[in-house]
């Protein structure tokens, strides 16, 4: 699989999503993250070595995607047009990840009318960062993109404080130590590449 990460916003989990389904697809055959965002975070991530796949720049990419048979991309957050419909193109799903917030939901309204226009239909929706109960926030984001005929996926993924602490000792959330959240974040993104790669 090829698996593209885009957002037309910061801050909305993309290269959380990146390291995270990277590590999962990663456990059913060898996989790459190819880090395309000029502020190299999920180089950053990896740069203590603690990450079980490599992550390289999209330059470094080009040779080592060979070798590999999942490769995760990382892309920039706002994307030009043109990279847009290449990396569709060459990819087998693009990933949507946005926050329930109003500038997020505003920032996919505008990528997604940029999918539209280049016609481009592989790609599906991940609600990330989603506050913890009560709030409804994510059930709701959830519910409206599904209820305008947008293709989101149904598992959404939790804001937790263990995914910083991962991003900070360079590791995947399920390996955090001493973090009662580190199992439950984990499982998101689990169910996440199930409800994918299903």
């Amino acid at each position: 699989m090829i698996l593209t990460i885009t957002a037309f916003k910061g801050g909305v989990g993309k290269t959380t999503s990146a390291v995270h389904l990277a590590a999962y697809l990663n456990q059913s055959a060898p996989t790459i993250l190819i880090d395309g965002d000029l502020n190299r975070s999920a180089l950053l991530w990896a740069s203590k070595g603690n990450l079980p796949y490599p992550v390289v720049d999209e330059r470094e990419g080009i040779r080592a995607a060979r070798k590999y048979e999942h490769v995760v991309i990382d892309t920039p957050a706002r994307p030009e047009v043109e990279e847009i419909k290449s990396l569709s193109r060459g990819g087998d799903l693009l990933l949507l990840p946005t926050s329930p917030d109003v500038l997020a939901m505003g920032a996919l309204k505008s990528n997604v009318q940029t999918l539209r226009q280049l016609d481009i239909q592989n790609y599906k929706i991940l609600v990330t960062i989603v506050p913890p109960k009560p709030s409804t926030a994510g059930p709701e984001a959830r519910d409206f993109l599904e209820g305008v005929g947008l293709p989101v996926l149904d598992q959404m993924v939790r804001r937790l404080a263990v995914y910083p602490k991962a991003a900070l000792e360079g590791c995947i959330v399920s390996e955090v130590k001493g973090d009662r959240y580190s199992g439950i974040a984990w499982n998101n993104y689990r169910a996440v590449g199930d409800e994918l790669c299903g």
